[in-house]
């Protein structure tokens, strides 16, 4: 079986290529290209309009004694979409450019024709000054003003960076600097506080003692709560016990055999008699 895709071919030992006949082609051919309309046009005979970048199947030719600078020069040959006219146009190599030729007309460019115009008045203007000695001139001494006044401009410029450079821009820069990590602002920030104290005089720590008034109120007997005590320090309390809690003469025991005064059994039980506690106790009757 022979190859699908032939890489290799076989030359006999006795191959001569200058054997093999020639096609005998025109000096001038034409080939068919695929290209793109290179500018708006409009065709001549119907009126239809081509605007830029619509493909065609264009057939290209050499421009027979005609080249600029070495360079080749193309025609090119299309047909209007609408009434099959055909339109040829070339190609300008020292506008890096096209021109169109016959068939159609090119549309309205402004930027092409402004850019014309400046050249045109850039040579006209060269040409009256190699011509005209007062406007040549005339033109060194615009030129020397403008030059004047560029220089004191950049001399106020200069003056005004002496001022400025006694601000310190970099202080400003680092005070305002917002890369810093929070947490050294707080450090600084802490360091400023600690001087700020030091810097401060206090005076000199004296104790101060703070007096607790005590307030009693002195409430019926009838009532389960015989005295309550209040004072407005927060160690303050409050007397809730019961009669049977308190000293009475019901539940004290008879001490009158053993010859011993009431007194010392207030004495005994803990009682200051200065206390305001030995109020509270009422002696019973006999």
């Amino acid at each position: 079986m022979s190859e699908r895709k032939v890489l290799n071919k076989y030359y006999p030992p006795d191959f001569d290529p200058a054997k093999i006949p020639r096609m005998k082609l025109p000096k001038n051919r034409q080939y068919t290209v695929r290209l793109m309309a290179p500018f708006n046009m409009r065709c001549a005979t119907c009126g239809e309009y081509i605007y830029k970048g619509k493909k065609f199947n264009a057939r290209k030719e050499d421009v027979e004694n005609q080249d600029y600078l070495g360079i080749r020069i193309y025609r090119f040959y299309i047909k209007c979409t609408r009434c099959l006219q055909e339109i040829s146009f070339k190609t300008d190599p020292r506008n890096t450019d096209y021109e169109i030729e016959a068939g159609a007309t090119r549309n309205f460019m402004a930027l092409k024709l402004a850019e014309e115009q400046a050249i045109r008045e850039e040579e006209e203007a060269k040409e009256e000054e190699a011509n005209n000695p007062m406007k040549l001139l005339e033109n060194r001494t615009k030129q020397s003003k403008n030059e004047i006044e560029l220089l004191e401009s950049l001399e106020e410029l200069k003056d005004l960076n002496r001022r400025q450079q006694v601000v310190d821009y970099d202080t400003m820069l680092s005070a305002y600097d917002t890369s810093i990590p929070e947490r050294e602002r707080e450090e600084k920030l802490k360091q400023l506080d600690e001087e700020y104290i030091k810097t401060i005089k206090f005076q000199s720590n004296q104790k101060r003692k703070l007096v607790i008034e005590e307030e009693i109120i002195e409430e019926n007997f009838g009532e389960p709560h015989l005295k309550t005590l209040k004072s407005g320090s927060p160690n303050s309390f409050t007397a809730t016990e019961t009669s049977e809690s308190l000293i009475t003469t019901d539940n004290m025991p008879n001490t009158t055999s053993a010859g011993v005064s009431w007194s010392k059994n207030l004495g005994k039980l803990g009682i200051k008699k200065n206390s305001s506690l030995v109020r509270l106790v009422k002696v019973k009757k006999s």
